[in-house]
């Protein structure tokens, strides 16, 4: 039989039960009376209770408040008068540490206060954490003051803790280390205020110095790689360079340990894999400066040997060396090597992982093995297990609320039965973020199966609004000008007629329609498109479809009127086919088009081309085709793609008017007939 005072104070703080739970595992799984001290009694009457045995709570007390009430604790606590409770028990130990976690308390204590049968009363002694009332900030301006209040996330009313002040004191010193202070001071103290119970207010000093920067950074034992090129491998810590200005020479120790990295890659990438940092020091100049010395130990160069491939049944070895593009005798280097077996990252890496996985052998594996070392000759052996081909089983896309299914579908590359492709995913992905529609960050989900050789992909998208709303108004040449733009992206012409679509508006089909209006005293211009990007619903080729319509009168700026009768009207329609094509491959395009465009003068000055002759009376008329290439494989997104290229071949051409009516045109009488009945004008070339 142990004996136990009824004050226990373990060293994390959680006293009582951890003691009890340690007593308890002492004496393995009997029970044992124990005794504990009547902490509300001044004499030696003790208070018997069993080790593990279950008491009913009868009541919680709490000393040592200042600014909570008793009941808040007893919430916090989780405890209910009348349930059973186990000393020691998983529940007291639970609500202990609920009052660590609410950041309200130093300390807690537990005591057994009252013992009464089965019935026990506990008291909670806790030790309030400080209100923070007010902090100020010295050393530095006003707007980093503010800074530094919003990041530290510094408010009245927090609790103040050894944690917070050891965490904010950490956190400004790494800020300004940071930026090249390297003798940042940060002084931080708190002090009682006086004005309420319990509570603080915190001063923090902080002295910069100058910010330090790096005059030279000196290398030793390099001979095979010059001071320059590791340097220049050292991408974030930089020396002091007359008219650098895109990146500063300041010290981050963490950069710094990252480009010793670096230093040791860019060596293995020129074959030395053996090379090493034997040290590297800081030295301080009497100008504020400072000089990094680095020193190395190079080791011998390494050369690739003989390269075999193992395990390739279904691939030559010739085409597989066509991929890895590695000869004996080249010089080693491991990151090269890294990248021809399992990619570089990019979608258009070509590496041999990547060539099984476009050919369906999802459940491939390549290693490379070295499987000897002599002299300074490695020799290679690409280890390949290429499995069965897996075939898609499902295909899937969620995330879509407005854009229909068929919409999505008709643009993936990846379809059930199909063999896995990894470039058809990354295809899907470009085909996906090319319509718009959804944000960049297109993430296929591929679950496979390797016992019956499926797999399922899963696309998942996030749209964004595919429909703008332009409404403004200014006031500009004497007058005010109002334009009203309605831009849909995203449109279903074919839910028109459809009440329940309207949500506003019908949409999901990926149609685009789009109409302009803009007015004012002097002008007005209307227009309106359509597009329909798979005209049947079966292949990818565009319908598409404009008119629009502008009307220019004359302003007289002597007296601010608007002269009606003097005007230029001009009215314009274009219809196009486009159609995605399969050779030279299908990033191509082919789109034509016809436009109309009739200009109508009413007393109007008019310049004709590029010519000084001015027409002020009749209607010029053009009729043009329009034939263009394009192949455009930019990607992923639409706006902002980060591979790829687009680029377009376009010509335009009229018919030879000249060549019909027998009209030669640089002739004043052919070109601007006298008549009016004979003012119908067909130029080559008309800018309206």
């Amino acid at each position: 039989m142990e004996k136990q005072v009824n004050r226990l104070k373990p060293m994390n703080k959680i006293s009582f039960l951890v003691v009890l739970l340690v007593s308890a595992l002492t004496i393995g799984n009997t029970q044992a009376q124990e005794t504990v001290k009547d902490t509300t009694a001044v004499n030696n009457n003790v208070i018997q209770y069993e080790k593990g045995k279950d008491y009913i709570l009868g009541g919680i007390t709490v000393t040592g408040l200042q600014k909570f009430s008793e009941e808040t604790v007893r919430v916090y606590t989780g405890l209910i008068n009348g349930q059973a409770i186990k000393l020691p028990g998983d529940k007291l130990t639970s609500a202990i540490k609920k009052l660590y976690e609410s950041k309200q308390f130093s300390q807690v204590d537990v005591y057994i206060s009252k013992l009464d049968g089965e019935t026990v009363y506990l008291q909670f002694d806790v030790l309030e954490l400080p209100q923070l009332t007010d902090v100020t900030i010295s050393g530095i301006s006003k707007s980093k003051k503010k800074e530094i209040l919003k990041e530290t996330e510094l408010k009245k009313g927090m609790m103040v803790t050894e944690n917070l002040i050891v965490t904010t004191k950490n956190y400004i010193t790494k800020k300004y280390t940071d930026k090249g202070f390297l003798k940042t001071k940060v002084n931080l103290d708190t002090k009682k205020d006086s004005s309420d119970v319990n509570t603080v207010s915190m001063s923090i000093f902080i002295d910069r110095g100058n910010r330090i920067k790096i005059r030279e950074i000196n290398f030793e034992g390099n001979e095979a790689l010059s001071d320059r090129t590791l340097r220049s491998a050292m991408k974030n810590t930089k020396q002091k360079m007359l008219g650098r200005f895109w990146k500063s020479s300041k010290y981050i120790q963490e950069d710094y340990k990252e480009d010793l990295e670096a230093i040791l890659e860019k060596y293995s990438e020129n074959g030395y894999r053996d090379a090493r940092i034997l040290s590297d020091n800081v030295t301080w100049n009497n100008d504020n400066t400072i000089n990094l010395s680095i020193r190395l130990e190079e080791g011998r160069q390494y050369r690739f040997g003989d390269i075999l491939f193992v395990g390739n049944k279904n691939y030559t070895d010739k085409q597989l060396q066509s991929l890895l593009r590695i000869e004996k005798g080249d010089v080693y280097n491991g990151k090269v090597l890294k990248e021809r077996i399992s990619g570089d990252g990019t979608p258009t890496s070509q590496d041999l992982q990547s060539f099984y996985q476009n050919n369906g052998y999802l459940f491939s594996q390549i290693n490379p093995i070295e499987t000897k070392v002599e002299n300074d000759s490695i020799t290679l052996e690409i280890r390949i297990r290429e499995d069965e081909q897996a075939t898609i089983k499902k295909v899937t896309v969620v995330g879509n609320d407005k854009t229909n299914d068929h919409v999505i579908y008709r643009e993936l590359r990846v379809k059930p039965g199909d063999l896995f492709s990894r470039q058809n995913i990354i295809r899907s992905i470009r085909e996906i973020g090319q319509l718009g529609f959804f944000d960049a960050n297109v993430t296929p989900d591929v679950n496979p199966n390797y016992q019956d050789k499926t797999t399922d992909i899963e696309f998942s998208v996030v749209e964004k609004g595919g429909s703008q709303i332009e409404l403004q108004g200014g006031y500009g040449g004497g007058s005010f000008i109002g334009t009203l733009g309605l831009s849909f992206n995203n449109f279903s012409v074919r839910n028109l007629f459809n009440k329940e679509a309207y949500k506003p508006l019908p949409m999901g089909d990926g149609q685009s329609l789009s109409l302009r209006l803009q007015a004012s005293r002097t002008y007005s211009t209307y227009s309106f498109s359509f597009t329909e990007p798979w005209l049947g619903g079966r292949k990818p080729q565009s319908l598409s479809f404009s008119v629009y319509y502008s009307n220019q009168y004359r302003f007289d700026f002597q007296t601010n009127n608007v002269i009606r009768d003097e005007n230029l009207g001009i009215i314009g329609a274009q219809i196009g086919l486009g159609k995605r094509l399969r050779w030279p491959d299908d990033y191509f395009s082919l789109s034509q088009s016809i436009s109309f465009q009739r200009i109508e003068l009413n007393n109007y000055g008019y310049r004709v081309g590029s010519s000084n002759d001015i027409l002020s009376q009749g209607d010029l008329n053009n009729l043009a085709y329009t034939i263009a290439l394009n192949r455009k494989d930019a990607g992923p997104g639409l706006i902002f793609p980060t591979y790829g290229s687009d680029f377009t071949l376009r010509a335009k051409a009229t018919i030879p008017y000249s060549l019909l009516n027998n009209k030669d045109y640089s002739r004043p009488d052919d070109a601007y007939p006298g008549s009016p009945e004979e003012q119908d004008y067909l130029p080559t070339n008309t800018n309206g």
